[in-house]
């Protein structure tokens, strides 16, 4: 009969292999992650606020914060119908995962192209904003910490819009990392508030190179469970509102009415609704990114030192 001694530890001559330290996922796999724990940073009163179940642990005093992105989501749209009330928490009205239609298991979808949708007209929202608003997932770690992921979701005035001194919204800055041929993972990315927006508004930009030990960390990281959770898309938006996953296979619900609510101010900032253009082979210049050219050139340069 085998007893603990030869199973466990020391007893087991394969227990501190690197086989066994591989295999290991799976174990995480069945515990769901971390241990169950999951993490986001919110930007609620234009704080970076550590979120762990649920429950708020830290309130940073500091506008910026420096992240590694480890993975990402595709935009994805939602509409909440009705008026915000904070005592209660909802899911939306109807969601898209990749903002050309309604998810599978929305009840009540709006259209059925996101493009030709009411709430997808000017004026369908506060003032002459759309009452369907664009969001989206990341998966983080703090630099310094590659231990935790965090979920770190932003809204469109995160994503899109211009630069401003040499800081970037999401998209014009993952255009210039690829135009200097530098992967977001590869990079600690500086993020920070717009003192001059009245809803939560970030600005990116890079710092510096990983150096090979924290690389290694951040891609083993990819593939994580906590990251895969992190950046998977559910109608979750405020904490209260269980998540539900969602899946274009999954057969459709019953018909069930939500409750009647939007998100809080900081999570449901909006600005227009991007316009398409056609890549360039080579990528425009962003707005005074000179100093940030220089500085990835240096990198390139120093590779050998990282």
């Amino acid at each position: 009969m085998t007893n603990g001694v030869s199973l466990f530890g020391d007893g087991n001559p394969l227990a501190n292999s690197d086989l066994f330290k591989a295999l290991q996922d799976v174990n995480d796999t069945l515990i769901g992650g971390s241990f169950g724990t999951t993490r986001r940073i919110s930007l609620k009163g234009m704080k970076f606020r550590e979120i762990v179940n649920g429950e708020q642990v830290s309130v940073s005093k500091s506008d910026t914060m420096n992240i590694i992105i480890i993975g990402a989501a595709p935009v994805a749209r939602t509409y909440y119908a009705g008026a915000y009330d904070p005592d209660v928490a909802a899911p939306p009205t109807c969601w898209s995962a990749d903002t050309q239609r309604p998810s599978s298991d929305v009840a009540e979808p709006q259209a059925p192209h996101c493009g030709d949708c009411p709430q997808n007209v000017k004026g369908s929202g506060q003032g002459n904003s759309r009452a369907c608003r664009y969001s989206q997932r990341l998966a983080v770690v703090i630099e310094g910490d590659m231990e935790k992921v965090y979920q770190l979701q932003i809204a469109a005035t995160s994503i899109f819009g211009d630069s401003k001194e040499g800081a970037m919204p999401m998209q014009g800055y993952a255009r210039f990392l690829k135009a200097h041929n530098t992967p977001a993972i590869a990079v600690v990315t500086e993020m920070r508030f717009d003192d001059d927006a009245e809803v939560p508004k970030l600005f990116f930009r890079p710092i510096r190179p990983l150096n090979e030990v924290e690389l290694d960390e951040a891609v083993a990281l990819r593939d994580h469970e906590d990251t895969k959770h992190a950046i998977t898309f559910t109608v979750s938006q405020t904490d209260g509102v269980q998540a539900i996953k969602v899946l274009e296979e999954a057969p459709k619900p019953a018909a069930k009415k939500p409750a009647k609510a939007k998100p809080a101010k900081e999570e449901t900032e909006v600005v227009e609704e991007p316009t398409k253009v056609v890549k360039k082979s080579t990528p425009a210049p962003v707005d005074d990114d000179s100093d940030l050219s220089s500085l990835v050139d240096e990198w390139d340069d120093n590779d050998e030192d990282a």
